[in-house]
């Protein structure tokens, strides 16, 4: 028991070592599966996947970095009910901003970030049904949100991150990459 304590508090403070915060010039890349939506559908959903690129361009006045990049989310739901089926496909795309505080110095494996994304929702939806009215592009459409989010790296290039806020799900969770 006590050389699995030590094998991990040398592994934290090996992670603590490595790592800095996130600042001018880094890339930084998450993949995840999230939980929870605000999309509709009806029936089984399938797990919202997500991918999302931010890199930091401006340092601002005060301990942070502006960063700009991309989200690319995707998720979807089936019903089949007495002989019917429809189906229902999201894909979220967006270009998004955030600010990066890096005011936790003494924690500098630890990025905290919030932004916003001005996205494009697209909707798919198709039904073997007779009702074939609302087949094909329904309820696509521009979008804004917000996001609040962290990440918390374990070395130099890979880490875990958590994301509350608007995509293809309400909370995403995943691994993140430093580029």
């Amino acid at each position: 028991m006590k050389k699995t304590i030590l094998i991990l508090l040398a592994i934290f403070i090996a992670s603590i070592t490595y790592a800095q915060p996130f600042q001018k010039g880094t890339t930084a890349a998450n993949v995840g599966i999230g939980l929870g939506t605000a999309l509709g559908g009806l029936g089984k959903s399938r797990p919202a996947i997500s991918a999302s690129v931010d890199h930091g361009l401006w340092e601002i006045g005060g301990p942070g970095v502006i960063s700009l990049g991309g989200y690319l989310g995707n998720t979807g739901y089936k019903y089949t009910d007495l002989g019917y089926t429809a189906k229902w496909n999201y894909v979220v795309a967006g270009v998004r901003g955030a600010y990066h505080y890096n005011g936790f110095a003494s924690v500098p494996n630890l990025d905290v970030y919030g932004g916003a994304m001005l996205g494009y929702n697209m909707v798919k939806y198709s039904s073997d049904g007779n009702d074939n009215s609302l087949s094909g592009n329904y309820g696509s459409g521009m979008g804004f949100s917000g996001f609040l989010g962290g990440r918390w790296f374990f070395n130099e290039r890979i880490g875990v991150y958590t994301e509350l806020g608007y995509g293809v799900s309400v909370l995403n969770a995943g691994v993140s990459f430093i580029f």
